[in-house]
This record gives structure tokens, C-alpha cells and sequence, in this order.
């Protein structure tokens, strides 16, 4: 491992795999919100494009692809906002015109930048530079405080946008900030995972972490956590393994979601075992009923006779003292 860490381009492709293990799942996770998981798909096909501009001019493609997917994500939204064409529509005209326009720029393109593409398309650990590293370091920044400052407006308007507009948010700007934030994030993650897979990696790890979590915030944490280890143990494995890095970060997630999904099945399993009815009670529990009331997780039990008992539906389910059936 220590020789493995001397290596300059290894140190780079792992500073690069935590900031897109980072920043790909907390923009992810309100794509996921808003049912927009395979936007980061359209805006890849144009960042493509961007990218084959860059090869065939001279110009930088981390450049002249994150030019190019904030433009189409901008128009994205604009055209789904105006409802002139719904946004599966204005996606899939995405999707079609930047792998369009990849394929007539790389044709005009010198020899040799085919197999450069490559790289952009499927992840490779050798292709960051330190140059890029930093711009990929200050492109995290800002996804990372954006998201901060407008994690609640962002989460209002994923979770109901009619709500946000009657409260007074600015929904137009909410959403295009996010449309943004997922351009800037795909090209983040493009020599990485590549432009083909990182729609996987912002919404895998939100799906495992959905059966983790029990509340926003914590499942939050969960995907942040499940993409910083997919990332870098992807890195890690694809070097040992002489596997693209892009595909073996997405395989490591897609393993965390199964490990995830099993768990979440045992753990469900174990709580309806422990969920026993308390069937033929014949007093009605509620405030005034003279029993002890215990605040337990989002509902209330009420102490009777040695038992706790709570309001479950038409009857009582009872909860042993100290056992914590309800999630």
C-alpha cells in the first residue's frame, strides 16, 4: 500500500475519488427526490461533446465540457419549466443531440483521439492531471457550498414543488441551481467514473442509503459514506485488478445497495417477529385514561399492568418494557 500511495498519479486519481465520492451522492440525492435519476446520462452525452470540442481545438476539455453541460442543463430546465415539451422530452433531445454532435467532432478530429475519449467515457485513473485536479478541487467546493446553503430550499422543491411555489421559494432558480449542480458534477466526475457511469454514482448510493437511513439527513450521510468507499475503493481495486476505474467504483456501489437491501430485509424481518398484538383489550388508551403515556419514537405507549401498549390502527400492539419494536 505504501508504494502504491508514492506513486504521483495514484495520489492524484484518490484526491479526485474523494471529491467525486463526495459531491456526486448530495446532488444525487435530489435527483432521486424529483424521479430526474438518469438526467446525469444527458448531461454526460453532452459533456462528451464538450469534451471532443476540447480535444479537437486544443482547448481544455474539462473546460469546454462543463461549458457545454451547464448550457444543455440550463435549457433542460428552462424547456421543462415552460412546459412547451415535458422534461423526458427535452432529456431524450439532450441525450440525441450530444451524442450527435460527439460523433461529428471526433470524426473531424486527428488520429489517436478516439482512444483518448475513451478515458472521458469509462473512467481512468491515469488521466487526472495535477491541473485538472485543482479545478476539479474548487468545482467541488462550490457544489459542496451550494448544497449547504440550499439544502432545505432544494429539498422543498424536490419533494413538492407545487408546496414550495405556494410557500414562496424561488422555484425556477431552486431548480435550475440544481440542473447546474448536476453539470458541474458530471464533468467533476468524468476521468473518474466517466461520462457514461457517473449517473450510478450519484444515484446508487442515495438508493442504498434510502434502506439505511431513517431520516433525510441520515440518509444523506449514508450515500455521502457509500460514494467516498465505492470511490476509493474503486481506485484502489481497479489499479490491483487492471480494470477501468469508472466500472469498478459502480460494481463496489451496486454491491453496497444488494448488502444494504439484504440487511434492510433481515432487519424487517426481526421487527415484524417482534410485533405482537395485544388482541381483546378492553380499555381504550388515550389522554385521561389514567395510565402512564411514554413518548416512543413518533407515537406514544402507555403503561397497563406491567405491558406497554400502543394505538396501532383498530388495535394495541404491545412493547415489551426497554424493547423498541417501532422504527
Amino acid at each position: 500500500m505504501g508504494e502504491l500511495l508514492a506513486l504521483d498519479f495514484m495520489q492524484r486519481a484518490l484526491v479526485a475519488a474523494l471529491l467525486v465520492g463526495a459531491a456526486a451522492p448530495l446532488v444525487g440525492v435530489f435527483l432521486v427526490q424529483r424521479r430526474l435519476a438518469l438526467i446525469g446520462d444527458g448531461m454526460g452525452h453532452v459533456a462528451l461533446a464538450g469534451v471532443a470540442v476540447g480535444l479537437l481545438t486544443g482547448v481544455s476539455p474539462v473546460w469546454t465540457a462543463l461549458v457545454c453541460a451547464v448550457v444543455a442543463a440550463v435549457v433542460v430546465e428552462v424547456i421543462r419549466s415552460s412546459g412547451r415539451a415535458g422534461g423526458d422530452v427535452a432529456l431524450a433531445l439532450i441525450f440525441y443531440g450530444g451524442i450527435a454532435a460527439s460523433v461529428v467532432v471526433i470524426a473531424k478530429s486527428p488520429s489517436g483521439t478516439p482512444a483518448t475519449l475513451t478515458a472521458y467515457l469509462f473512467g481512468a485513473i491515469t488521466t487526472v492531471r495535477t491541473a485538472d485536479l485543482w479545478v476539479f478541487a474548487a468545482l467541488t467546493l462550490v457544489i459542496l457550498l451550494t448544497v449547504s446553503v440550499l439544502r432545505r430550499r432544494l429539498f422543498a422543491v424536490a419533494n413538492d414543488e407545487e408546496w414550495a411555489r405556494a410557500a414562496g421559494l424561488p422555484v425556477t432558480a431552486l431548480n435550475l441551481a440544481l440542473a447546474v449542480l448536476t453539470a458541474v458534477t458530471v464533468v467533476v466526475s468524468m476521468r473518474i467514473v466517466g461520462l457514461l457511469l457517473i449517473s450510478a454514482l450519484m444515484i446508487v448510493p442515495n438508493a442504498a442509503a434510502q434502506l439505511l437511513g431513517r431520516s433525510f439527513r441520515t440518509g444523506v450521510a449514508w450515500a455521502v459514506v457509500i460514494g467516498l468507499v465505492s470511490s476509493v475503493g474503486g481506485v484502489l481495486l481497479s489499479y490491483a485488478a487492471d480494470t477501468p476505474s469508472g466500472g469498478t467504483i459502480v460494481l463496489l456501489a451496486i454491491g453496497a445497495f444488494i448488502l444494504a437491501a439484504a440487511w434492510s430485509a433481515v432487519v424487517g424481518r426481526v421487527r415484524r417477529r417482534a410485533h405482537v398484538q395485544a388482541e381483546g383489550h378492553p380499555h381504550e388508551h388515550g389522554p385521561g385514561c389514567g395510565h402512564d403515556a411514554v413518548a416512543h419514537e413518533g407515537h406514544v405507549d402507555y403503561l397497563h399492568d406491567g405491558h406497554r401498549h400502543a394505538v396501532h390502527g383498530g388495535h394495541y400492539d404491545e412493547h415489551a418494557t426497554g424493547q423498541r419494536v417501532h422504527r
